[in-house]
């Protein structure tokens, strides 16, 4: 029984099956897809015919187009890193997951349920909420946070099949500096701030985001908002150019003496590993 059931989990999680040419060839539970990596400047290991076997695969060369996106279901499931994902082909390429931030799902639900309490978690920029699963079950009340009423909608599906429909999760659709700005007002504060801004995005009115502009407001922000003794701020990134070192930088001038993390957030496949964005982790002291 435990060896199917292991045999069951392994067919509904993601793998990373090859990268190379600017392309990434990922299978998705039981669906292969194949679609643009930027940063796979490298020569593909698998064949030309196995990429061909993809269901279905995903480009920008004349816009963003799919081919074979009728050879996908409108929805399905899988599960990885202990967390259960509804997913379905978006017109941007997007599935409703980004697999490489599982380490810090991981990470976040341990260092959850090993606080001396169960902590106050705000997710900005939540997207379909892999790590509001995570906090939540790690035991912790969670505020997610997005300017997409849909991907809200999207989080909320995740959660109802991760049996975290009770949980004590509030579902906010805004802009997040107007709310940080009114948290702040009304005397609120948080024991751990997970982010992971756009390089690009408009707020639920229209509001428009530039990392460039504005991550220096938003992190201004995040710290007035961290409770007297936090547990810890996990921010992560996809945009070129924000690198590990440039990470350290802006962390370290915001919280000097805190203990800081960094490190690439990777997809791992069987022969190679393929770098998608960085994340950074401000550790605080121990709060017992």
């Amino acid at each position: 029984m435990e060896k199917a059931d292991k045999a069951r989990r392994t067919a509904m999680d993601y793998q990373l099956l090859d990268a190379g040419d600017g392309r990434k060839l990922e299978r998705f539970g039981r669906y292969t897809l194949a679609r643009p990596c930027s940063q796979a400047m490298w020569r593909p290991t698998l064949p030309p015919e196995e990429w061909a076997r993809a269901h279905a695969s995903f480009d920008r060369e004349d816009g963003n187009r799919w081919h074979g996106r009728g050879n996908l279901p409108k929805e399905w499931e899988i599960e990885t890193a202990g967390i259960k994902f509804k997913l379905g082909g978006t017109d941007f390429g997007h599935l409703g997951i980004f697999p490489e931030q599982r380490a810090q799902w991981q990470w976040i639900r341990e260092t959850v349920r090993a606080a001396p309490t169960p902590p106050k978690v705000l997710n900005l920029f939540a997207y379909s909420g892999g790590s509001t699963m995570a906090a939540a079950l790690g035991g912790a009340e969670v505020c997610h946070l997005d300017a997409s009423k849909g991907m809200v909608e999207w989080a909320r599906a995740n959660a109802a099949l991760n049996n975290l429909a009770a949980h004590p999760i509030r579902w906010i659709v805004d802009d997040a500096h107007k709310f940080m700005r009114r948290e702040i007002r009304r005397g609120r504060n948080y024991d751990a701030i997970i982010l992971d801004p756009p390089s690009f995005g408009r707020g639920a009115n229209g509001e428009m985001y530039k990392i460039e502009r504005d991550l220096k407001d938003t992190l201004a922000l995040v710290k007035e908002l961290l409770s007297p003794k936090p547990l810890f701020v996990l921010f992560s990134s996809h945009t070129p150019g924000l690198t590990q070192l440039v990470a350290e930088n802006i962390f370290h001038q915001l919280f000097p003496g805190a203990k800081i993390e960094t490190g690439e957030m990777t997809l791992d496949g069987p022969t190679l590993r393929c770098p998608s964005g960085i994340y950074c982790r401000v550790i605080a002291e121990s709060r017992k």
